[in-house]
């Protein structure tokens, strides 16, 4: 006799078989149901989405920044008020981690993630590259990892070029993090520029995976030919351009200042920056920083409004 079936149409072993396979899926993540095979996924910032072509490695779509003020408004925060900062970002998806030497907070980083499983967060640091190259630059990205608690740092950039003679002046901090990268102390390698200038010089460089930029519509602290890089009056269509351009070369692009340095007070300028960094299709992931439970809460709700369309 055969199998008995459910329904007059499919067997008992045959249904056993395809719920297996629903529920596999399932597990795995809705981005496996194509749409042709049901609902489209659903993108939304707690994404890891990839880096760039350059790097092959992944970050989550939306970032916490730890340099507010040059990270003043996280460590008043203090210890305890700061771990649960970063405690309900991951809670909400938000688990890239960016930070910096100068911040003076790698080690409230350390302590705010150790209670969290390594390989479920991003960490990006930066080195100064104002006060020249470090003699033993390679012992200071060991330094790096040593502060941050972790074996590996996912991204590490050069902070803050400001001179297009960036490439000639820092060749041999380059040559370090190239060879921390083969020794997998990081995993992806890049830079932050501030003024055109440098800017410029970083799209025709091809040393970089990764470059943090200034990014939003409205151009305040975008950047631009001021003689000094922090000014406010950036020039839009030019740094986007470039910006653009870096990105088609495959390098992976993640947007800063998306609140004109938190100068953005007003909900409609924050909601139409957050709407053109998600849309405007060379920005892989966005830092913002944050101060509040609320203002994270904030943001993750504007970057799934933005990615719903």
């Amino acid at each position: 006799m055969g199998e008995k079936v459910f329904d007059g149409s499919i067997s008992r072993r045959e249904f056993i078989r395809k719920s297996a396979q629903v529920a596999g899926a399932a597990a795995l993540g809705g981005e496996l149901i194509s749409p042709a095979q049901g609902a489209p996924a659903v993108r939304t910032a707690a994404d890891w989405v990839p880096l760039g072509k350059i790097s092959k490695v992944q970050i989550p779509r939306l970032g916490m920044g730890t340099g507010s003020i040059n990270g003043q408004v996280q460590r008043d925060l203090g210890q305890e008020g700061f771990n649960g900062l970063v405690q309900h970002a991951f809670d909400r998806g938000v688990r890239y981690i960016d930070t910096a030497k100068n911040y003076n907070i790698h080690d409230m980083v350390r302590a705010a993630i150790k209670p969290l499983a390594r390989e479920k967060i991003f960490i990006q640091t930066k080195m100064p590259s104002w006060s020249g190259v470090p003699k033993e630059t390679l012992a200071v990205i060991d330094s790096y990892r040593k502060e941050l608690g972790t074996d590996y740092i996912d991204s590490l950039l050069i902070h803050c070029t400001t001179t297009a003679s960036w490439p000639e002046d820092l060749k041999p901090m380059m040559d370090a993090f190239d060879e921390a990268q083969r020794r997998g102390w990081i995993r992806a390698k890049g830079m932050s520029c501030h003024g055109l200038r440098a800017l410029r010089r970083a799209t025709e460089s091809n040393w970089m995976e990764v470059q943090l930029a200034r990014v939003n519509p409205q151009g305040h602290h975008v950047d631009g030919d001021d003689k000094d890089p922090h000014h406010p009056a950036g020039k839009l269509a030019e740094a986007m351009k470039e910006i653009k351009a870096m990105h088609d070369k495959g390098r992976g692009v993640i947007g800063m200042k998306l609140v004109g340095n938190g100068d953005f007070k007003n909900a409609e300028d924050r909601e139409r920056a957050v709407r053109y960094a998600m849309t405007c299709g060379f920005v892989d992931a966005v830092v913002m920083g944050f101060k509040s439970p609320a203002e994270i809460d904030e943001a993750v709700a504007r970057v799934d409004r933005a990615l719903k369309g």
